[in-house]
């Protein structure tokens, strides 16, 4: 079947918050990855937000990450994982997207594979963690190995533009095996190049912006001791956005 007729295409949203969720419903997307810590990066959401998540109606595919930074855990980190896997199971999560490395940079397949037993019978997308692996063709085998059903990748680069040769030799090298799935700056403008490349699925946050209703602002003080993040500004998934993504989709269909 040529990549132009191909029915199986996914689009999902990284949702942070309840209303980015409603919004990738109404955009016509498959599923959001549902996380919290945006400036992290992507952490754990709480048990509320899951199950506040669950009620908007679409697929919830949920963050397994203690922290920021890297992908390297303590004992005591990783079992805070496994305790997430199962209390997202808990709340009704459709699936779980994770990813475990070791020192030397690869995948950790054995911590990677006993979180996908843990999550079964849910799907597990091991995440862009890929991307900070000495070769992430050969760390997708080790995925592969490790149970999971997709990798979410930027091809080894910054963004999947930029890395969409990697991503193009990922899609052939999975061969149906795992569903890879492009992501880091995607938008409507180069969703089609992304799909050419033989991708499953395209990943976006579709973020926009707007300004707190706040009126009385504090200047002298940065709640989390980072000055530059903004305090007064509020992020969300914008429907147009991932509209004009899901629209590429179709002229694939």
């Amino acid at each position: 079947m040529s990549v132009m007729t191909r029915k199986d295409i996914e689009i999902e949203v990284c949702a942070y918050s309840v209303e980015s969720c409603r919004n990738a419903l109404a955009a016509g997307a498959d599923r959001v990855e549902l996380c919290a810590g945006m400036w992290d990066g992507g952490v754990t959401p709480s048990g509320g937000m899951i199950r506040e998540a669950k009620r908007c109606g679409i697929p919830v595919f949920v963050m397994i990450r203690p922290r920021g930074g890297d992908f390297l855990y303590t004992e005591d980190e990783f079992a805070v994982m496994r305790e997430d896997v199962m209390e997202a199971k808990r709340n009704g999560a459709d699936g779980v997207v994770t990813g475990v490395l070791l020192a030397d940079g690869n995948v950790d397949v054995e911590r990677t594979r006993e979180l996908a037993r843990l999550a079964a019978p849910l799907p597990v997308t091991f995440h862009r963690a890929i991307d900070m692996t000495p070769d992430v063709e050969e760390a997708l085998e080790r995925v592969i190995a490790a149970g999971c059903r997709r990798v979410l990748t930027s091809g080894g680069r910054n963004t999947a533009v930029e890395g969409i040769e990697g991503l193009r030799r990922m899609a052939r090298r999975a061969a149906g095996r795992i569903k890879v799935m492009a992501g880091s700056g995607v938008n409507g403008g180069n969703a089609g190049i992304l799909l050419e490349a033989g991708v499953d699925a395209l990943h976006l946050s579709g973020r926009a912006s707007r300004d707190s209703g706040m009126v009385f602002r504090n200047p002298e003080v940065s709640m989390g001791g980072m000055p530059g993040i903004p305090e007064y500004e509020q992020y969300y998934s914008a429907v147009e956005k991932v509209a004009a993504v899901v629209r590429v989709k179709r002229n694939f269909e």
